[in-house]
């Protein structure tokens, strides 16, 4: 018993890597991965950078219904996308509709808001 009592002390810990962190205000203590970095394309005129970090977007977790009808335009749409051989995710969708429906004007964002129907705000009741 001692035998394996050694060896769980003897590990030998692997050296700390060292990496650069890119100050932004997204960076939390809980975050010690480092922004991603890519490479820079010579275009000539511009000046010469090896890598450029680009800023960390912070994700929104969310949940919310809707009806039947409208999660089923989902699946149609993925099918859709597939077609022309772009593999879509859900959340995908969502954002491209939300892009578009920002870029139109009052009076069009007003008429596609009256074409949905109301819902019942709120958690569906659990079935007892």
């Amino acid at each position: 018993m001692k035998d394996s009592a050694k060896t769980h002390s003897a590990k030998k810990s692997k050296p700390s890597k060292q990496l650069a962190r890119v100050s932004t205000p997204g960076n939390t203590a809980k975050d010690k991965r480092p922004a991603k970095v890519i490479p820079v394309v010579d275009s000539g005129d511009a000046p010469k950078l090896s890598a450029v970090a680009i800023e960390r977007v912070k994700l929104v977790r969310d949940s919310f219904t809707m009806p039947r009808d409208d999660f089923d335009l989902i699946a149609k749409l993925k099918s859709r996308a597939l077609e022309f051989k772009r593999p879509t995710k859900k959340s995908e969708l969502l954002r491209a509709g939300l892009q578009l429906l920002a870029a139109l004007d009052e009076g069009q964002l007003r008429a596609a808001l009256a074409t949905l129907r109301p819902l019942q705000t709120g958690r569906p009741k659990k079935a007892r």
